[in-house]
């Protein structure tokens, strides 16, 4: 029987909502009734205990809010009552201990993945196009229409089919599904991305976009680049391959790059592209997937769209599965900074080195006082569909979004740009944006991401596996189009968190090895959005 309310910590004096609550109804939360004060939605949160103004709101163990008025003891918890209040931190103030998960049944499994000269391990291999700046976004569509149509044969879909019968006010044309693989290369995917920076901005926004362009080039779900450059940019072509030198300095992929401006016309241009490109993508598509052993996961920790229900299903479910890859010897990377306001106490003790640990709390510090100085702050972090969810203060919802870092400790913290060198767990300074985040983790060496959504996003990344795990059945239900694995059964008590940890860590192994292609693919969701940290000049 599904229980009605849930305290996450025994600390806490507020519970989960976990199914709708009447007004009058009696709840029992570790065997203790409750009588409900108002109807409260699934989701949100009531008072354990009589609150006064000025009095601490502590959920999974922490300080997540501060009441502002009297809220009685059955009440629900409201933007109302509530105002976002978190702990402050300055230092590490103890080294936590760390009881790592048993992996033994894991130890000798593997993925099929695609093995590169420095010994990274793709979940896919994709031939990527990019501009430097956005002056060449055009040149780039054009790109990406004739090799879309040469190489992917793609057939007219349902959406155009529609659309035609309408303007031809003719009965609606059935789609016809041709099931047959006509690709020209069948082991080799091409993507391609554009973006708005690389001039205009600050220098340092230019340095920044080139570290991410390298890190995709290194990535190892990556076989190769074709780079196009108009010549007088910011974002110069020795600034990005010094960036690449940098994180690659026995680079062995393959890179075609353009400069317009040296290149004539800009036909002239497009025919050396395709001729040289096409060559190269032969040789690509000979690579072929190999056992790799799980070590070789390096599994980017995302969530979108979140809600009251995604800190006690699908993110613990994810902080289990970077546990056990940590454990293993691969690489987990937690992001969204803005979202670990709040748990910074948690993270610092957690950091192996005492140097991460000031880097950590510096970065969190000059981002929040970025966003006070443009009028703003981590308290505007939560959106209207999170707190309309439950998620009412910023500190609450990322108690909950940093559970998906599990427990394991903090092996390294890196700066937006930088790339993963170390195994374990590590910290990546990203906004909260969902596609922002989403493409820093493709840019630090992500082969997967796991991303949590308790509302629905269609989020997904032109190299890397996006795999869309939904908080609650409900959701799946109403968009399986998008979601591609379900933590629901956590909330109706039919799996306890290790098991869905465990499902998910199987269902990792069959996207990676290419045996199921996630929702984000299939929709050809490539979402690309560098983080600009600087003002345009």
């Amino acid at each position: 029987m599904q229980n009605k309310a849930l305290k996450v910590n025994p600390k806490d004096n507020v519970a989960v909502a976990l199914v709708n609550l009447n007004k009058g109804e009696n709840v029992a939360v570790d065997n203790v009734k409750y009588n409900i004060l108002n109807t409260i939605q699934a989701k949100h949160k009531f008072a354990l205990q009589n609150l006064t103004a000025g009095d601490e709101i502590i959920m999974y163990g922490i300080l997540v809010g501060k009441a502002n008025t009297f809220i009685g003891k059955g009440d629900v918890i409201t933007t109302q009552n509530v105002v976002h209040q978190s702990a402050k931190v300055t230092s590490k103030t103890e080294t936590t201990h760390w009881d790592a998960p048993n992996v033994e049944k894991w130890k000798e499994r593997t993925f099929m993945g695609y093995h590169r000269e420095d010994g990274q391990v793709g979940t896919a291999n994709t031939w990527l196009f990019f501009p430097l700046v956005f002056c060449e976004n055009r040149n780039i569509e054009i790109l990406k229409d004739i090799f879309e149509k040469e190489l992917l044969h793609e057939h007219v879909s349902k959406h155009q089919l529609l659309l035609r019968s309408l303007v031809q006010n003719k009965a609606e044309t059935e789609t016809v599904v041709n099931e047959e693989d006509t690709r020209v290369f069948k082991n080799l995917e091409v993507k391609f991305v554009t973006h708005q920076g690389g001039c205009g901005g600050i220098r340092q926004d230019a340095e920044a976009l080139a570290k991410l362009l390298a890190g995709y080039v290194k990535n190892p779900n990556v076989a190769g680049a074709t780079v196009l450059s108009l010549g007088c940019q910011n974002l110069q072509i020795q600034i990005f391959k010094n960036a690449l030198n940098a994180i690659s300095p026995d680079n062995k992929k393959p890179i075609i790059i353009y400069d317009q401006q040296q290149s004539g016309t800009v036909d002239q241009m497009l025919d050396g592209i395709i001729k040289d490109t096409f060559n190269a993508l032969k040789e690509a598509n000979d690579t072929q997937r190999k056992p790799a052993p799980l070590s070789k996961l390096r599994v980017g920790l995302e969530c979108g769209g979140s809600d009251g229900f995604s800190g006690i299903s699908a993110n613990p479910a994810l902080g289990h599965v970077s546990d056990m890859v940590a454990a293993l010897g691969g690489t987990s990377i937690l992001s969204e900074f803005p979202e670990l306001c709040g748990v910074e106490q948690e993270i610092v003790n957690r950091c192996v080195e005492n140097n991460d640990a000031q880097k950590f709390l510096s970065l969190m510090k000059a981002y929040e006082q970025s966003a006070i100085d443009a009028g703003s702050g981590f308290d505007m972090n939560p959106s209207p569909g999170n707190i309309k969810d439950g998620l009412i203060t910023d500190a609450m919802k990322s108690a909950g979004a940093a559970k998906k870092g599990g427990s394991s400790p903090v092996n390294a913290v890196l700066d937006f740009g930088e790339y993963i060198t170390r195994p374990g767990l590590n910290l990546l300074c990203t906004p909260g944006n969902d596609v922002e985040s989403t493409t820093a983790l493709g840019g630090s060496g992500a082969n997967v991401v796991l991303f949590t959504t308790g509302l629905g996003t269609p989020t997904g990344n032109p190299v890397v596996p996006v795999i869309k795990i939904s908080s609650n059945t409900a959701l799946v239900e109403r968009m399986p189009d998008i979601i591609d694995f379900d933590c629901g059964p956590v909330i109706s008590g039919q799996k306890n968190i290790e098991e869905m940890g465990e499902e998910l860590l199987e269902y990792i192994i069959k996207v990676a090895s290419g045996e199921v292609v996630t929702k984000s693919k299939i929709l050809n969701q490539n979402d690309f959005i560098p983080w600009r940290r600087g003002i345009s000049l």
